[in-house]
C-alpha cells in the first residue's frame, strides 16, 4: 500500500532502518567535519569527503566552514564567555535544550568564520547548492524518507533532523563538559560519557579529544571503544583515508636509570599520561593512607581528596581550594605530594621552549621527590627516568 511507501517495511524493520540513516550521519560528522576539517588528524579520498558533504547537506543542512569554524573557536575559547557552546558559562541546560540554536547564532558570526574557517571547501558546488540551498537538502530528505517508508517516513525524517542537534550539540558539548569521568587533567571541564560510542561514533570520550585534539583516535584506555576510529580504519584499509596523528604513546624502558634529553622531551610529549599515572600512583595511595591516620573529627575533610588533589588548578574554584587548604594542614605528606604535583607541571609550562631548562629542572625535581621520604613519591620518581620517545628495542 501507498502509505507503507516503497520499500514497504515492518515498523521495526523501518526502526533499523532509521538507526543506520542516523549512524551514517554520525559517522559523516566525527570522521569528516571532526577530525578531517576541523583538526586535520586524517586525510579522505576526494570522493568520500564529498559523499560525506552531500550526505550532510540532506540530514543536517549543515555547512562545512560553518561547523569547522565554531568548532575551532571552540577548542581556542574553551570555558571561556567566547566559547560558542560551554556549558560553565551559558549553564547546562542551555547547551543541552538549544545547542543548535547556538551554533546558529555563532555561525552569523563573519569573524569566527574568517579567523577560524579556513582550508574548507569553496568550489561550485559549495556555493552554488550546499551553501546557496542549504534547506533544499533536508526538504530533499523528507521526499525520500516519504517515498521509501510511506507514512512512517515523517517519523523517519523527524528523528534524522533530531539526531545531531540532539547527540552531538546537546549531548556531547553539553553532558560531556559537565558530568562523566576524567583520564586527564586538561584545561577545560571536558569529560568522557560512556556507554553510547555507538550511537555518538566516539565523540563521547570527550576529555581524551580536548587533551589531544589532533589525535585521529580518541580512546585511550584498552576498554573504551572509538566507533569512529572503527571507521577510518576499514577507510584506510580501503585506502580511501590517511590517518596523520594520533595520541603519542609513552614509552618507557625498564632499568633505564640515567635521565637524558630523550627522557626529558617523553615526558613533555606524555605529560598528561604522566599526571595520570602520578593521580593514580601517588596521589590516590597516599589519600588512603593519611585516611586511615587522620581523627575521626577531621576525616571529613579528606572527602572528594584524590579528585581535588589531581585536578586542573584552573578549574577549582574558591570553595575547591579552601577545602584542599584545610585538608592539608592535617597532613603534611599530602601537602607534599601537592606541591611537587604543581611544581611538575610548572616545568613545563616554564621551560618547554628550552629543552636544556627542562632537563635541568626535571632533574631537580627528581632529586627533591627522591629525598622526600614519601614512599610513592620516590617510587614515581624513579619511573620517571624509564621515560623514552623510543620504545625498548628487543
Amino acid at each position: 500500500m501507498w502509505y507503507n511507501g516503497f520499500l514497504d517495511l515492518s515498523a521495526w524493520q523501518v526502526v533499523a532502518v532509521t538507526l543506520l540513516l542516523t549512524h551514517v550521519t554520525i559517522v559523516g560528522v566525527t570522521v569528516y567535519l571532526h577530525r578531517y576539517s576541523a583538526h586535520r588528524s586524517l586525510e579522505l579520498n576526494a570522493g568520500l569527503k564529498h559523499f560525506f558533504r552531500f550526505w550532510l547537506w540532506l540530514t543536517t543542512a549543515q555547512n562545512t566552514r560553518e561547523w569547522t569554524a565554531i568548532h575551532r573557536k571552540h577548542h581556542a575559547k574553551c570555558e571561556t564567555v567566547d566559547d560558542p557552546h560551554s556549558p560553565v558559562i551559558k549553564g547546562l541546560g542551555t547547551v543541552m535544550r538549544t545547542g543548535a540554536e547556538l551554533y546558529r547564532k555563532e555561525a552569523e558570526n563573519p569573524e569566527t568564520l574568517r579567523i577560524y574557517g579556513k582550508n574548507c571547501p569553496e568550489d561550485w558546488i559549495e556555493r552554488n547548492l550546499y551553501s546557496r540551498f542549504r534547506h533544499t537538502g533536508v526538504i530533499l530528505m523528507l521526499v525520500i524518507d516519504l517515498l521509501l517508508f510511506g507514512a512512517l517516513g515523517l517519523t523517519v525524517w523527524a528523528v534524522q533532523m533530531m539526531w545531531i542537534p540532539f547527540w552531538a550539540a546537546g549531548v556531547i558539548n553539553g553532558l560531556g563538559h559537565a558530568v562523566g569521568y576524567r583520564n586527564f587533567e586538561c584545561r577545560d571541564a571536558a569529560t568522557n560519557l560512556v556507554p553510547w560510542g555507538i550511537i555518538v561514533g566516539g565523540e563521547e570520550l570527550h576529555n581524551n579529544h580536548h587533551t589531544y585534539p589532533n589525535s585521529a583516535k580518541l580512546s585511550v584506555k584498552k576498554w573504551e571503544f572509538d566507533m569512529g576510529w572503527a571507521w577510518i580504519k576499514l577507510f584506510t584499509w580501503l585506502r580511501l583515508a590517511r590517518v596523520q596523528r594520533v595520541a603519542p604513546i609513552a614509552h618507557r624502558v625498564e632499568g633505564k636509570g640515567q635521565l637524558d634529553m630523550d627522557t626529558a622531551m617523553a615526558i613533555l610529549n606524555n605529560r598528561f599520561q604522566i599526571m595520570a599515572q602520578y593521580r593514580k600512583l601517588v596521589i590516590a595511595p597516599l589519600v588512603q593512607q593519611e585516611l586511615s591516620k587522620v581523627d575521626e573529627s577531621v576525616r571529613h575533610q579528606f572527602r572528594r581528596a584524590k579528585r581535588l588533589l589531581s585536578r586542573e588548578t584552573s578549574l577549582l574554584d574558591e570553595g575547591h581550594h579552601l577545602h584542599i587548604q584545610k585538608m592539608l594542614e592535617h597532613s603534611h605528606p599530602l601537602k607534599v605530594i601537592y606541591e611537587k604535583r604543581l611544581a611538575l607541571q610548572q616545568i613545563w609550562a616554564r621551560t618547554s621552549s628550552n629543552g636544556h631548562d627542562m632537563l635541568a629542572a626535571i632533574k631537580d625535581w627528581i632529586q627533591e621527590a627522591e629525598a622526600s621520604g614519601i614512599h610513592s613519591l620516590r617510587d614515581f620518581a624513579t619511573q620517571l627516568k624509564t621515560y623514552s620517545l623510543r620504545p625498548a628495542v628487543a
